[in-house]
């Protein structure tokens, strides 16, 4: 017998948050921006956290969502290259990847935080 598992909307949505993200970093890359490493680290990261997100039968996965998305948002913010990039200063490529991770992690963030409030609902009124 199978059965089959599934996604509630909000932990789909986190889910396709996550992955948005890393599809911008893979477009920032292409785009000729430098990263520290052959492959950036965020694309592995945030493709992590997404499945972790999917795959977890753990009330608290989506949580690891949110989390990646408040992380990933915060380091937009406080990144000295952050707003330039989103507002286009540093080529259009650039700024269309910036505003799609901007609201892939969001998307997640939000997200993340409905599914995981869900879950924990649902427990407490078993």
């Amino acid at each position: 017998m199978s059965m089959q598992r599934s996604l509630s909307a909000p932990r789909a949505a986190t889910v396709a948050g996550l992955v948005v993200g890393a599809l911008r970093i893979k477009i920032l890359w292409a785009s000729g921006v430098p990263f520290p490493f052959v492959i950036p680290p965020g694309i592995v990261i945030l493709l992590v956290g997404a499945s972790v997100v999917a795959l977890a039968k753990w009330r608290w996965a989506p949580a690891v969502g949110a989390f990646l998305g408040l992380f990933v948002f915060v380091g937009f913010l406080i990144s000295p290259s952050g707003l330039p990039n989103l507002l286009g200063q540093n080529g259009m490529g650039v700024a269309v990847g910036q505003g799609i991770q901007v609201i892939g992690v969001l998307t997640a963030l939000i997200a993340g935080v409905m599914a995981s409030w869900t879950n924990y609902q649902t427990s407490t009124q078993r």
